[in-house]
């Protein structure tokens, strides 16, 4: 087992790395940049080093910082969390040259189920469901035309290199496919460095279902069954939960199986997500795999009693996976509202400064993980995401009420947050229902 893991990483999931550790008997080793330096979470690491300045790309986006403090306080490995390098082969290859353990999938896996082209065609040869469309980065305008026209629109165009929505257009005719093409392209290579972009067949309703899969490096893989993630703004998740309401649990499992099949063959060893949707047929359709912690892991693990951080760190170090599939049960409902310090009264605006309320919610059933204390200073240069309000019961139905519970006793301030939209969707009775889908939110909202 390791005995220092540097975070390379930042806010709540930063704290919820050092806890296993600490939990562990790992010493954890936090990076910092300026705009962070008054942090609070930075106290409970066994040491911090700043990395530079507050803009990302000076900082926690700066493998070559990175690297160095990784090397000044002497880890075995680093732990990149979600977001900024987590997804990033040459970050986990960077690790590799220096000798220092990435507690995520190798360069290879990252590449071959991180990149949508190629975990696409691995996707298909493991019979894993995919979407109709090009069966390679597009080359050029009429092509696009060639496989838009071939599959019949509307069709998306996406990053391949990315998520979270950029460099991702959905075109509804030809002459919105020309005009986008380009842009979508130009998009995806300021988000990610590469303006690869292919086509896929859109579906006008459909809901967001992926799969949590745990996968090491002796050949083994599990599925911790799946989340719902279909009310989302932006093509951002807004609230989580799992099990997915009103879904096949039989067709579910086949396609669970499958994707073990496929994590198992692209030799993944980390914690990974394969996410899909899911039309009105009942039928699954392969959005992407993400190579790394999600931001909802928790809501899995309030079901399953897996420690999904606990685990990565397990299996990076080179441990089996000490589950196996039939020992995964799931225990009851569970959900999660991400609070961000936006204004949805205001187009959610961002609501960066100083919060001076923070009275939080408790109780059975309820879980809070966020880096926030009275007296913290939101910066602006990163994601407004300030916590995760998780709830578990033993229904869907008890798990909506201890939410609308919760959110009445979660209370923050000056700054805006989305706690008045999620008191306001947990009420709805299309989300009570289960009937939404992930254009849902948008609708309502306008």
């Amino acid at each position: 087992m390791f005995k220092r893991v540097l975070i390379a990483n930042r806010g709540e999931i930063a704290l919820r790395i050092m806890r296993a550790c600490r939990e562990m008997g790992i010493e954890s080793v936090c990076v910092y940049s300026t705009a962070d330096k008054d942090a609070p979470y930075l106290k409970l690491a066994d040491r911090a080093i700043c990395i530079g300045p507050g803009p990302a790309k000076e900082s926690y986006l700066n493998i070559a910082r990175l690297i160095a403090a990784a090397e000044i306080a002497d880890v075995d490995a680093i732990h990149p969390g979600y977001g900024f390098l987590s997804e990033r082969p040459d970050f986990s290859q960077a690790c590799r040259d220096c000798k220092i353990e990435f507690i995520g999938p190798s360069p290879e896996a990252m590449q071959m189920l991180g990149d949508k082209v190629d975990c696409k065609k691995t996707a298909k040869a493991n019979g894993v469901p995919v979407f109709p469309g090009s069966e390679n980065a597009i080359e050029d305008e009429e092509e696009a035309v060639k496989v838009a026209a071939k599959i019949g629109y509307p069709v998306i165009i996406k990053a391949s290199a990315g998520g979270g929505g950029r460099g991702m257009k959905v075109c509804h005719n030809e002459g919105t496919l020309r005009s986008q093409l380009r842009v979508a392209s130009q998009e995806a290579m300021a988000a990610f460095g590469n303006g690869a972009v292919f086509i896929e067949k859109y579906l006008e309703h459909a809901r967001h279902v992926e799969i949590q899969m745990l996968g090491d490096k002796h050949g083994n893989a599990i599925y911790l069954w799946e989340r719902d993630c279909s009310l989302q703004r932006r093509h951002q998740k807004v609230i989580e939960e799992a099990p997915a309401p009103n879904i096949d649990r039989k067709r579910l499992e086949k396609v669970c199986e499958s994707a073990a099949k496929m994590i198992v063959n692209a030799k993944y060893a980390g914690a990974a997500t394969c996410e899909f949707l899911l039309d009105d047929k009942g039928d699954f359709y392969m959005l992407e795999v993400n190579t790394r912690v999600q931001v909802e892991h928790p809501v899995t693990e309030m079901i399953t009693g897996v420690d999904i951080v606990k685990m990565s760190i397990l299996i990076a170090s080179g441990e089996k996976i000490p589950y196996k599939q039939k020992d995964i049960k799931i225990n009851g409902h569970a959900m999660e509202c991400r609070i961000c310090a936006e204004d949805p009264a205001h187009g959610f605006r961002p609501s960066a400064g100083k919060i001076d309320k923070w009275e939080t919610p408790g109780g059975p059933g309820v879980r809070l993980d966020s880096h926030v204390v009275p007296g913290y200073v939101v910066p602006s240069n990163y994601d407004s995401m300030i916590g995760k309000l998780i709830v578990h019961a033993d229904t869907r139905e008890q798990c909506l009420d201890r939410a609308a519970r919760a959110l009445r006793e979660f209370h923050v301030g000056p700054i805006k947050t989305t706690i008045p939209l999620h008191q306001r969707l947990v009420e709805n009775t299309d989300f009570r229902r289960g009937g939404v889908d992930i254009h849902y939110l948008e609708r309502l909202l306008k």
